[in-house]
């Protein structure tokens, strides 16, 4: 549902799998279904007859889509092999297989760039499919899956990808994305990136990123990085081409609290360059939520680094997780700080998401295992207040925040950049501003959970005393750890 309105990015993962396969001497195709129909993916599927095809599944809420797109292309085209990858494939893999009941060959767990040549190397030999790492079929699986060697070797093949005017973020309309660093050192409960690159970060260099950047035709730029600037010198580094090359866009990026306080200077240097957005994961107003979600930050923290964002005169948006157990007063008294305050502030619905510990813990109290509902706009653990109540106190939040920064006062500081996108034929700004009440509906929420479940979400196994253990958590494995109390303990170049 977020995506209908604030959001629509490029598919980076697929064009970096479409790039590998090229460069493999492959032809390659891509469509992108939030963009394209249905019935686009038909007609290419008829004309062209690929010998492959293969999908990224980063979104759990689109994995019956893939599944039954996948029944229907097995239909179409028998004899074609059909592999399933990304972010949510990699921790669902085998249900994935099961539901499909054939129609998808294999799942590919973790990064793809490197394996995916394999798999399309042998896909007239599918016995071979399930000897190689990472990769998933029905009768087993291979060694373990392994980092990408050079996140360099390849760019992505954004030439293969129509009509690009579609992808934008907010303001940044239209806008390409790009990759700094991969992965994530941290830790929090609630989220699957560290789990997915086993709490490691790796950079990339910084001469290869401005010179992709120097080729990316968009003014608007997403840095996709989990936390932008980890280590200041590299952000720098890539600043340093930036300047050297003349590139002028505008970047919008994510980080966290303290990292924005250690490495401020690097981040004001970036405001020089056209930093225009940052986003910031505060995930909660008092030191229990903080705890609960293991963010290793402390409130004051948190308020001293949207201080400093301020002070450089970024425009800011920050996330509030919302519980299941929340009541009325709970959701009044968020609605009073966020007005309090002159930042962006979206809120989630608190999802155990495979591969999380949240969802290794508390997978077994789910209220639903309807993969479509997990996009955390829905409640998928039961919650204190009646659903349709806990929708309305949700939605009147949403609504709330949305006409403080929507509404026909805030209009009034956006007529010019909106008059600007439409007069050069740039729609998706303007469409978000119409469209949230159409979108965000306590009746539609409702009405979600009463569909018919064909495809359900497998439980995790029974918590074990003490917690999930966290090797059982991981795609890619971690290198051995560094505690070093509350930082991150695995941190690499």
């Amino acid at each position: 549902m977020y995506t209908e309105i604030y959001l629509r990015l490029e598919p980076l993962g697929v064009e970096l799998a479409a790039a590998a396969a090229r460069a493999a001497g492959h032809a390659v195709r891509i469509l992108d279904l939030q963009v394209f129909s249905h019935a686009d993916y038909f007609r290419m599927l008829d004309a062209w007859s690929p010998d492959v095809v293969a999908f990224g599944a980063n979104y759990l809420a689109n994995i019956p889509e893939v599944i039954d797109l996948a029944k229907e292309t097995r239909r179409r085209l028998p004899g074609a092999l059909f592999v399933v990858g990304g972010h949510s494939a990699s921790f669902t893999a085998p249900e994935i297989l099961e539901h499909a009941q054939g129609a998808i060959d294999c799942v590919i767990k973790g990064e793809a760039e490197e394996i995916f040549p394999r798999v399309l190397a042998a896909a007239r030999d599918r016995d071979a499919l399930g000897t190689l790492p990472g990769v998933v079929t029905r009768t087993g699986e291979g060694p373990p899956p392994e980092k990408v060697r050079d996140l360099d070797a390849l760019t992505p093949a954004r030439d293969l990808l129509p009509r690009r005017r579609k992808y934008f973020i907010g303001v940044l309309d239209p806008a390409a994305s790009i990759e700094l660093s991969r992965g994530c050192p941290w830790d929090c409960s609630f989220c699957s990136a560290w789990t997915f690159y086993g709490r490691t970060h790796r950079q990339r260099d910084p001469a290869a990123v401005g010179e992709e950047l120097s080729r990316i035709a968009e003014p608007g730029v997403f840095i996709v990085d989990d936390v932008a600037f980890i280590h200041e010198e590299h952000g720098y580094a890539i600043g340093r081409q930036i300047e050297r090359r003349g590139i002028k866009k505008k970047y919008y990026l994510e980080t966290r609290g303290d990292v924005l306080i250690r490495n401020r200077e690097v981040f004001r240097y970036w405001r020089k360059l056209g930093l225009e957005y940052m986003f910031l994961g505060v995930e909660a107003i008092d030191e229990e939520g903080l705890r609960a979600h293991r963010k290793r930050v402390n409130l004051s923290t948190n308020f001293e680094a949207l201080e400093v964002a301020r002070s450089l005169g970024v425009t800011v948006a920050i996330n509030i997780i919302a519980d299941p157990d929340w009541d009325e007063d709970r959701f009044r008294v968020i609605r009073e700080w966020a007005l309090s305050i002159p930042e962006i502030v979206n809120i989630s619905v608190n999802t155990p998401y495979p591969g999380t510990q949240t969802f290794a813990e508390e997978g077994h109290r789910l209220a639903t295992r309807d993969y479509r509902l997990y996009d955390i706009q829905h409640a998928v653990l039961p919650t204190k207040l009646p659903l349709d109540r806990f929708y309305a106190e949700l939605v009147k939040t949403q609504q709330v925040l949305n006409m403080k920064h929507l509404g026909l006062s805030a209009l009034k500081d956006t007529a010019l950049l909106a008059a600007g996108l439409l007069a050069r034929g740039q729609t998706n700004f303007v469409k978000m501003l119409w469209r949230f009440n159409t979108v965000f509906n306590p009746q539609r929420q409702l009405a979600d959970h009463a569909r018919p479940v064909r495809y359900q979400m497998r439980l995790p196994p029974s918590p074990e005393p003490g917690g999930a253990r966290r090797d059982d958590l991981y795609v890619l494995r971690p290198p051995p750890r560094r505690e070093r109390g509350g930082e991150p303990d695995a941190v690499t170049g």
